[in-house]
């Protein structure tokens, strides 16, 4: 690879990893907040708004695991991590210093939103570690399996269960905190798994233009990865 291409070929992959992160810890942020929707009268979804990000790195983990590798894939999931717990130091300093009487947000609404963050942010970091790179190896046992074809196959496969995973855990572990009352469980586990589902099914397409994105710019072959180390 010419070294031009090596240079584009990064910046496109720190993008994608800036998205992902972003895409992440926002998740965290918001997750207090839930709406439904109403999918055509056939089914009405009751979910957290910190799920409408959250697919965005799936899609973007695929997106890297198909074009860069396993390796790559891994070290954005990783960077994410620290995002997190760095994300979650700095609501812990923002918690802990009190307001001034003029403040637009005093420390009781603060707290409100943000107190359940640390706790929130733990169970969500556990659920999205296991589920991530549950994604990842599952991903790549099948784009194997497979010889690099079908790559829908490999993307809805592993995000399905991959999906169900940190649906499961996150929430599993929100109820365990007293953040969730256990009678959400069961309704925002069923609405949180098929609201992903629908999610990869629909986002299939764009990863499919992705990967003819890079074919194209990059020369590759189906299942040829870029080599950037």
């Amino acid at each position: 690879m010419e070294t031009k291409e090596k240079l584009l070929a990064y910046k496109i992959y720190f993008t994608l990893g800036a998205l992902f992160i972003a895409s992440l810890v926002v998740s965290n942020l918001i997750f207090q907040k839930f709406f439904y929707w109403d999918f055509f009268g056939l089914y009405r979804f009751e979910i957290s708004v910190g799920i409408l990000p959250y697919p965005i790195t799936f899609l973007i983990t695929d997106i890297i695991s198909e074009v860069y590798g396993k390796k790559k894939a891994n070290q954005v999931v990783t960077t994410g991590i620290f995002a997190s717990v760095f994300s979650l130091a700095i609501i812990y300093v923002a918690n802990a210093v009190p307001a001034i009487e003029k403040s637009p947000v005093n420390d009781p609404l603060f707290s409100l939103v943000f107190g359940q963050t640390a706790l929130a942010v733990l169970a969500s970091m556990i659920a999205y570690l296991a589920a991530q790179y549950i994604d990842i190896q599952i991903f790549h046992f099948w784009k194997k399996v497979t010889h690099g074809k079908k790559l829908w196959l490999r993307n809805n496969f592993s995000t399905f269960t991959s999906q169900f995973v940190d649906t499961f855990s996150v929430l599993f572990l929100l109820c365990s905190f007293d953040i969730l009352s256990w009678d959400l469980f069961g309704p925002l586990l069923l609405s949180g798994f098929l609201f992903k589902v629908l999610i990869a099914l629909l986002d299939t397409p764009l990863l499919y233009l992705a990967v003819f994105y890079f074919q194209k710019r990059f020369h590759l072959k189906r299942g040829e990865e870029l080599q950037l180390d």
